[in-house]
């Protein structure tokens, strides 16, 4: 009984992996790829796994010790998948620090800019300027208000859910475009 207690993730934990699977299951939405227009690239499917981490990080900010320590989580289940992918891609044991690291900035730099984003709204410049520049980044018919409009509706979304589902780990998107 005492063993079970001890070997049983935190809720938290099994939170943010939940939450984690459920932001991979939505960005490898075949939609976001056809309608969207998001190339189905590594680089495409980087920016899409992070756009929706982003919009659970920021969702679960200021929701108080359960949230934050579900956030974490879930941004360790991140950085778990990626450094997955990359040894799974062949990438050596030696070179793969480097490239989390490279890629842990990427994320910081995409959700300060997801957030000066969202601060600025109504006025959604910087948020198509943004959408632009990395889901859609040399995208020929770049579809930059359908995936601006995603986005938005993902991000209501996820405010409407209430914290207790959040923080069990359970998580509905709105449809992809």
């Amino acid at each position: 009984m005492i063993l079970d207690r001890l070997l049983k993730p935190r809720p938290a934990k099994a939170a943010g992996a939940a939450l984690y699977q459920a932001a991979v299951s939505q960005a490898r939405s075949p939609s976001l790829y056809a309608a969207g227009r998001v190339p189905d690239t590594r680089e495409g499917r980087f920016e899409l796994y992070t756009l929706h981490v982003i919009l659970l990080v920021e969702r679960l900010r200021g929701g108080g010790e359960a949230a934050a320590e579900t956030s974490q989580a879930l941004f360790n289940a991140y950085l778990r998948g990626l450094d997955d992918a990359f040894r799974e891609l062949g990438v050596g044991d030696l070179a793969v620090p480097k490239r989390m690291k490279t890629l842990g900035e990427a994320f910081y730099g995409r959700g300060r800019s997801y957030e000066q984003a969202f601060d600025g709204l109504p006025d959604r410049t910087s948020l198509t300027a943004l959408v632009s520049r990395t889901l859609l980044e040399g995208v020929e018919d770049a579809q930059v208000e359908v995936m601006a409009d995603y986005v938005l509706a993902a991000r209501q979304a996820l405010e409407a859910q209430p914290d207790d589902a959040l923080l069990a780990g359970q998580v509905a998107w709105a449809p992809a475009p």
